[in-house]
């Protein structure tokens, strides 16, 4: 099998930006071309446990026309493996455990061949690029490319010699369960069925996921199997065992046959109104050249100026990455799956969103995109709410319409509680307050397991009964994120004007002073009787839950080190914990020089920025964050540090390049770092829909004495490295002084 190698378009030659900065004259520059999508490497991050995908899919769209190259990852693909499986139509980018890949689109020669281990073929000579994949098949002669609109996707098989050719597509079968379906042929060219899915992370959760598929040309003979029995016959269905449909066509040397497949969570109907409604008989290149430009419009809300092409790789596809998750899931009818699959619901002006992997992205995915496409955010919003109207609660981690329940914490109040704080409040305000304040609520225990301990003790104890259905897994980690939910919430009560609520979820949020060792100085477990739990080791990774890489004792994936600065939202009063703010930034700085941090993992991906607080230490976060943005990222397959989580990895590096973190949800402030590029400028919109253009400079000076980084907003220097939301989105000018030479 020959090498495979990574196709994607780069810019010309590195040119540089004009700007005239505080007493700083930057070289010129030409203008950027309106084409950032040639920066984008969809391979980025589809090996070393990225999780990523490199097929076709528009921006949040719900279809991905995706090569299966390997059926034990959650996105069904790792670069390098030796066989292609096929084109599913549905995929999770960037999530530690599989689901969806359903509706398999593959081709055979010969025979028709019913199993993965019998259609898998070698392939070679990929590419891909926002809303296009192709590769070669060798060993059938084929080459295969794909492209896709929100709702349905084109796979097109090319023949490079004259013979039969069959297309096969297996209903049975998703990468995480084999569900059966069904599959029925209309008439000739006209298939449509369902793939029963699901099993995330081996829950309960099941989705039926609808096609409808139209076959450009009349094939000689069709028909469908169950298991490996093959039938003539035009219908065939099967619960939880293999199912499929099959044709047999001819082609010529040059001739090409197109699948044209719609997909809805809702019905076979909807399936083929997405279909014709979406892509109909358009030309493939017509479909591909409209999907690249609507990446170009998303991604051109980020305009980057000067830097290397590196550099542009790594921010337009952590930019793409960002804009994945969470995708559509209603049909251009409007009508979707309400939550927990009690029925189906319409929308007539909006989109409804699934795919809340809300412990990961409540961090970096869901403030990026309040940023930049604060008018998607705000869809995203009104669908959780909307959740919480249909099922009682708000999502923790929602996949087609289900509730998985993974993860910890009640991680959907910060993401409403920060969308709001910064005026995304096109939505009833009693329903805000009323969703936030649920979890706080005695019997929320499907979503706030512990909590009632956490009040009533001041803390959630270790010693507890795991056989109970809602035991806490890792109560010092989930009694934080309850106290930076309940946090995030007071914010929003104090806005409304609610300040008893306010002053009660303050006080709670304050309550993992509880958990302060100050011998050891750091937040660990207890017993219920009070007394901390021993053995102590900090470094301790297992012991949490009963799998691997669950967490120490006490934690969620992580250990002592990863938690103790986990208190974004009271950083001073974790200081005085220490005894000091120097104390604190030292044992901090041991974390970074100890090798104990990981970019990959959510709970710490902001202690870079925590140093901004420590008088005296902010050169530390600039220092750290241009080392990971350097080192820990790149451009090839594995240029993610690990798993993206749904685009949280991604867009921390987005807002890493930019210069500005949101360190902590609902303070409607970002913590500044170091910028990536010499310029960057930003279209953003105000609460009131205004338009706007931030502008980012940075300007190097070697002969300065000082350490750190200056900051001038607009003309007058800032007194502490932060800037407000509501200055940014107001458009200005943030300039950077840099001392030394950080030119990427």
């Amino acid at each position: 099998m020959k090498q495979r190698g990574i196709s994607f378009v780069f810019a010309g030659p590195l040119v540089l930006v004009g700007i005239v900065l505080l007493f700083i004259l930057f070289p010129a520059s030409a203008h950027d071309p309106a084409d950032p999508s040639q920066y984008v490497n969809p391979f980025v991050g589809t090996t070393s446990g990225g999780n990523t995908f490199p097929g076709a899919v528009r921006p949040w769209g719900m279809v991905s026309v995706s090569p299966h190259t390997d059926l034990f990852t959650p996105s069904g693909y790792t670069y390098g493996e030796s066989w292609f499986y096929g084109m599913g139509h549905v995929h999770l980018s960037g999530t530690g455990c599989a689901d969806l890949g359903s509706v398999l689109v593959t081709a055979a020669r010969g025979q028709v061949r019913t199993s993965p281990e019998m259609y898998r073929t070698p392939m070679e000579d990929e590419h891909a690029e926002p809303g296009f994949y192709a590769a070669r098949l060798p060993g059938l002669h084929l080459r295969v490319s794909a492209t896709a609109s929100e709702r349905a996707g084109i796979t097109r098989f090319e023949a490079e010699t004259d013979g039969d050719v069959f297309i096969l597509l297996d209903a049975g079968r998703s990468l995480s369960l084999l569900g059966g379906g069904s599959v029925a042929w209309l008439d000739t060219t006209l298939l449509e069925g369902l793939n029963r899915g699901g099993g995330f992370c081996g829950e309960a959760n099941r989705h039926d996921i609808f096609f409808s598929v139209r076959i450009s040309a009349t094939p000689l003979a069709r028909g469908t199997w169950i298991d490996s029995t093959i039938f003539p016959d035009p219908a065939a269905s099967a619960d939880g065992r293999p199912v499929g449909a099959w044709l047999r066509l001819s082609l010529k040397q040059g001739e090409s046959v197109e699948v044209r497949t719609g997909i809805s969570y809702v019905s076979t109907q909807n399936a083929r109104l997405n279909r014709e409604t979406e892509i109909g008989d358009t030309p493939f290149d017509e479909v591909r050249a409209e999907s690249r430009q609507a990446w170009n419009t998303v991604l051109n809300r980020v305009r980057p100026h000067g830097g290397s092409r590196e550099a542009r790789v790594k921010l337009f596809t952590a930019l793409y990455h960002s804009c994945i998750h969470p995708n559509i899931i209603d049909d251009v009818n409007g009508e979707f799956p309400r939550m927990r699959r009690q029925g189906i619901g319409t929308y007539r002006q909006r989109n409804r969103y699934t795919v809340f992997s809300l412990w990961d992205t409540y961090r970096t995915l869901h403030p990026l995109l309040t940023l930049l496409y604060p008018e998607r955010q705000t869809a995203i919003v009104q669908t959780m709410l909307d959740m919480y109207t249909e099922s009682g609660w708000l999502p923790k981690w929602e996949l087609g319409g289900n509730e998985t329940s993974m993860m910890v914490g009640d991680p959907a109040v910060p993401v409403i509680a920060d969308s709001y704080m910064k005026g995304l409040r096109s939505v009833d305000t009693a329903a805000v307050f009323a969703a936030l304040w649920k979890g706080t609520t005695p019997g929320a225990d499907s979503i706030r397991p512990g909590y009632d301990d956490m009040v009533r003790l001041g803390f959630i104890p270790v010693d507890q009964d795991t056989s109970q259905t809602w035991w806490t897994w890792g109560p010092v980690s989930t009694m934080l994120e309850y106290c930076v939910a309940d946090w995030s919430a007071a914010r929003v009560a104090d806005a409304m004007g609610k300040q008893k609520q306010a002053g009660t979820l303050d006080r709670r949020s304050g309550l993992y002073v509880n958990l302060f060792d100050h011998e050891t100085g750091f937040l660990r477990p207890r017993l219920r009787n009070g007394s901390w739990l021993v053995p102590f080791n900090p470094l301790a990774t297992e012991g949490s839950g009963s799998w691997e890489g669950s967490g120490g004792p006490g934690y969620v994936e992580g250990n002592a080190w990863t938690y103790t600065w986990f208190v974004p939202h009271d950083v001073a009063g974790l200081a005085n914990l220490f005894g000091s703010t120097d104390r604190c930034a030292s044992k901090l700085d041991s974390c970074f020089r100890l090798n104990h941090f990981t970019i990959n993992n959510e709970p710490d991906i902001a202690y870079p920025y925590l140093f901004t607080y420590f008088p005296g230490w902010e050169h530390r976060t600039q220092e750290i964050v241009d080392n990971l943005c350097r080192t820990a990222f790149g451009i090839g397959p594995d240029g993610l540090p690990g798993n993206d989580d749904a685009g949280a990895i991604s867009a921390w590096f987005v807002f890493s390049a930019l210069g500005i973190y949101p360190a902590c949800p609902a303070s409607n402030e970002y913590r500044l770092g170091v910028p990536l590029f010499e310029s960057v400028e930003l279209d953003l919109m105000d609460q009131h829909g205004g338009q706007h253009t931030l502008r980012i400079h940075k300007a190097i000076r070697p002969d300065s004495p000082v350490t750190g980084a200056a900051a001038i907003w607009n003309g007058t220097p800032l007194p502490v490295p932060a800037v407000r939301h509501e200055q940014l989105v107001q458009g200005g000018t943030l300039e950077f002084l840099i001392p030394g030479d950080r030119r990427q």
